[in-house]
């Protein structure tokens, strides 16, 4: 027997195959092999086609089956794990209304804003635990504002991975974690914000279904399964946001343990019990995948815009050719700091860490005469590392204790600079693991469909792959290159 599980990121989708018995991987594979563009009408604005999401996903399923010879029919159940903060919109035949406004867009920051002071900053803080900000629910205040044409079409809005389950089940259906992550949640009263509907005025016919995390969600249609060339009447029966899903990928269930991962974008996560709140809304709590009536579980969520996207830029622009690899390579023939060149990779929008603001990327402290690429290339996986490091610090200041980061052994965490100049930093051990978003939405879905009793039984084959520990005798000069960062920061931040 056999558990799916798709990643529905900004750049690709990942699909893998966990063989439900054992827990090991029996296939995986992305696609499109290419970033998937983001389109940006105006400046601040990013947007993506849902339903290419969707063709996608039909591709990349067709792949996978025939390069692994593996039965189609094997599969019991699908999971989805999807980026979050993104917004769809669909009529009443559930067709598209609009491109999706996904996560990295700022055009809602001022609505956000606004709304913050006057809903009165402690009302939010106490109740929903961020400002409204630049997530769902001020995006979908945009689209009424801006679109009131496209507004009225809606008979629903959702999140990207709400429509990915919409397009594989035929039912509209979100999750708490899901209405968490949109500003939908009041975490005090454990119920759908009214204040927020009515600020926004927001009718509440328009939220989708609310069904829990590990449940069924619903089952394969006919033409979905035609479509995918699976059987009819599979299970889907797990649904995450991408960070919160990530931590569930590396075991991070329980108060005090950390997920991290630096794509497109780079986050912190961890785990928490009781409903604290950063009073300037830098770091986001939302309803962890395990949160109960009985048990609370939130996820501390930090998050950088610009990680990754930083690095592919660079490649494309500036690397005449060069693999990943081949970058971190020559990165790693340049002593810590650079060379003095800092790097604030903050170009993909308003970044929730700088509260909101919208700063641009900065290459500081450039001389023609000693720098190179690889000093370029190094000072922008440092650059990416401190600015971990600045949102850390901010979540040790709501009383998180951060000793030790699980993440994935992909993306970023495959160079050793910016792994070793995270550890020496943070001061924190990194443990790295062969597993994925992919990977955890397989394993919950077949948690979710009850193939496993336990999450201990999810976890079974997930071992340790790798392990970066700070350098004590080199601590001394990465945290002076970081305090060079910060003073540049904040000076960017003055202007």
């Amino acid at each position: 027997m056999l558990s799916l599980g798709y990643d529905v990121g900004s750049s690709s989708i990942k699909a893998s195959l966990i063989d439900i018995e054992s827990g090991k991987l029996a296939a995986s594979d992305f696609y499109p092999k290419e970033e998937m563009k983001i389109h940006s009408p105006h400046p601040g604005w990013a947007e993506q086609d849902p339903e290419s999401w969707w063709e996608n996903i039909k591709i990349l399923t067709s792949k996978i089956f025939n390069n692994a010879k593996i039965n189609k029919n094997d599969v019991k159940c699908i999971g989805i794990s999807y980026q979050m903060h993104g917004l769809v919109i669909v009529d009443k035949h559930q067709k598209t209304i609009r491109p999706s406004i996904i996560w990295c867009d700022s055009r809602a920051v001022e609505i956000g804003n606004k709304a913050f002071e006057k809903m009165g900053s402690q009302n939010c803080l106490q109740n929903l635990l961020n400002s409204p900000g630049n997530f769902t629910a001020s995006k979908l205040r945009w689209v009424r504002e801006n679109e009131p044409e496209n507004y009225k079409k809606i008979y629903k809005f959702m999140l990207p991975g709400d429509f990915i389950g919409m397009k594989l089940t035929g039912e509209i259906t979100t999750t708490i974690s899901g209405l968490s992550e949109g500003i939908f949640w009041n975490f005090k009263d454990k119920s759908i914000s009214k204040d927020i509907l009515t600020y926004f005025d927001i009718d509440e016919e328009l939220l989708a279904e609310v069904k829990p995390t590990f449940s069924i969600q619903g089952r394969l249609t006919k033409k979905a399964a035609g479509e995918l060339g699976m059987q009819e009447g599979t299970l889907v029966s797990y649904r995450a946001g991408d960070q919160p899903n990530n931590a569930f990928s590396l075991n991070v269930l329980n108060t005090g343990e950390i997920a991290a991962t630096a794509g497109t974008s780079g986050v912190v996560y961890g785990v928490i019990d009781k409903p604290n709140f950063d009073p300037l809304s830098r770091v986001n709590p939302f309803v962890h995948v395990n949160n109960t009536n009985e048990q609370n579980r939130f996820g501390v969520l930090l998050c950088i815009n610009g990680t990754g996207i930083l690095n592919s830029w660079l490649r494309k622009n500036f690397g005449s050719g060069l693999s990943y690899n081949e970058m971190n390579s020559l990165a790693g023939k340049v002593e810590a700091g650079s060379g003095g060149i800092s790097v604030l990779p903050f170009g993909n929008g308003a970044e929730r860490i700088l509260e909101n603001k919208s700063i641009s990327c900065r290459i500081i402290g450039i001389d023609f005469n000693r720098h190179t690429a690889s000093h370029i290339f190094r000072a922008a996986q440092e650059g990416i590392a401190f600015s971990f490091k600045y949102g850390i610090d901010i979540m040790k200041e709501m009383g998180m204790e951060i000793k030790i980061i699980r993440a994935g052994k992909t993306n970023m965490f495959l160079s050793p600079v910016f792994s070793q100049t995270l550890a020496n930093v943070s001061g924190a051990s990194i443990e790295l693991y062969d597993t994925d978003n992919s990977q955890g939405a397989a394993r919950g879905a077949a948690y979710g469909a009850g193939y496993y009793k336990l999450f201990s039984d999810a976890f079974k084959s997930l071992n340790k792959s790798g392990e970066i520990n700070p350098v004590n005798a080199e601590r001394a000069k990465y945290l002076r290159a970081y305090e060079l960062w910060l003073l540049r920061l904040n000076n960017t931040m003055i202007q």
